[in-house]
Protein backbone atom coordinates (compact mmCIF):
# COMPACT_ATOMS: atom_id res chain seq x y z
CA UNK A 1 0.00 0.00 0.00
CA UNK A 2 3.12 2.51 0.50
CA UNK A 3 4.56 1.52 -2.57
CA UNK A 4 1.19 2.16 -4.37
CA UNK A 5 0.95 5.59 -2.53
CA UNK A 6 4.37 6.74 -3.57
CA UNK A 7 4.08 5.26 -7.41
CA UNK A 8 0.76 8.07 -7.46
CA UNK A 9 2.36 10.53 -5.49
CA UNK A 10 5.13 10.56 -8.27
CA UNK A 11 2.80 10.06 -11.40
CA UNK A 12 0.18 12.89 -10.13
CA UNK A 13 3.20 15.25 -9.40
CA UNK A 14 4.41 14.59 -12.68
CA UNK A 15 1.12 14.94 -15.00
CA UNK A 16 0.03 17.47 -12.44
CA UNK A 17 -3.47 15.28 -11.63
CA UNK A 18 -4.16 16.80 -7.88
CA UNK A 19 -6.53 13.73 -7.85
CA UNK A 20 -3.78 11.21 -7.89
CA UNK A 21 -1.56 13.33 -5.68
CA UNK A 22 -4.03 13.01 -3.24
CA UNK A 23 -5.15 9.18 -3.59
CA UNK A 24 -1.11 9.04 -3.13
CA UNK A 25 -1.40 10.77 0.20
CA UNK A 26 -3.85 8.90 1.66
CA UNK A 27 -2.94 5.66 0.80
CA UNK A 28 0.58 6.27 1.81
CA UNK A 29 -0.32 7.55 5.18
CA UNK A 30 -2.83 4.90 6.02
CA UNK A 31 0.18 2.09 4.63
CA UNK A 32 2.44 3.40 7.22
CA UNK A 33 -0.26 3.26 10.25
CA UNK A 34 -1.48 -0.34 9.37
CA UNK A 35 2.90 -0.65 9.29
CA UNK A 36 3.44 0.86 12.51
CA UNK A 37 0.28 -1.45 14.38
CA UNK A 38 1.63 -4.33 12.95
CA UNK A 39 5.68 -3.29 14.19
CA UNK A 40 4.15 -2.76 17.73
CA UNK A 41 1.99 -6.29 17.75
CA UNK A 42 -1.19 -5.43 17.40
CA UNK A 43 -3.33 -7.62 14.84
CA UNK A 44 -4.51 -5.58 11.84
CA UNK A 45 -7.55 -6.78 9.65
CA UNK A 46 -6.50 -10.25 11.10
CA UNK A 47 -2.88 -10.05 10.38
CA UNK A 48 -0.45 -10.32 13.61
CA UNK A 49 2.32 -8.78 11.10
CA UNK A 50 1.31 -6.28 8.24
CA UNK A 51 3.95 -5.37 5.36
Amino acid sequence: MIALGIILLVIGFLTGISILWTIGIILAVVGVILWILGAMGHAVAGRRHYW
